[in-house]
This record gives C-alpha cells, sequence and structure tokens, in this order.
C-alpha cells in the first residue's frame, strides 16, 4: 500500500473520486494505485501529482520507503 499517497490525499480533504476525476483517471484504478496494486504510468503519475501537488517521479522511487516519501511531500 502507498500509505504516502492516501495520506497526502487525505491531508488535503480530497475523496479518490475527487483525484481521480481531477487527474482523468477512472476511480479503480486510482484506488489499485494507492492500494500499491497497479503502477501508474508517467503520464498519469504526473497527473495525479499536479492534483495533490507533488513530484511525480516519487512513484518510481524502487529505494522510497514511505516516510522517505512523507519527508519530501511535507
Amino acid at each position: 500500500m502507498r500509505t504516502w499517497l492516501k495520506g497526502l490525499r487525505m491531508q488535503r480533504g480530497y475523496t479518490q473520486e475527487r483525484v481521480s476525476i481531477e487527474s482523468g483517471i477512472e476511480r479503480s484504478y486510482y484506488t489499485m494505485i494507492e492500494q500499491g496494486k497497479r503502477n501508474p504510468s508517467v503520464s498519469v503519475a504526473k497527473s495525479i501529482a499536479v492534483t495533490l501537488g507533488f513530484e511525480w517521479t516519487i512513484f518510481f522511487d524502487d529505494k522510497c520507503n514511505d516516510s522517505k516519501h512523507n519527508k519530501q511531500i511535507v
């Protein structure tokens, strides 16, 4: 699970539905990304990052754990 992504979404007061609509993707796809069941394409990562206000490359940092993500986002 990408707890950093869920935490960021909740911190902003967004629902999964709002993030998916503003990012131009299906809610079910966003849910799978947040749960860590799917990896976003670069374009989807960029869209989600714009919606939630973080650096899109975080999705592709294999060596990064949740605590590191949280430090980068705050």
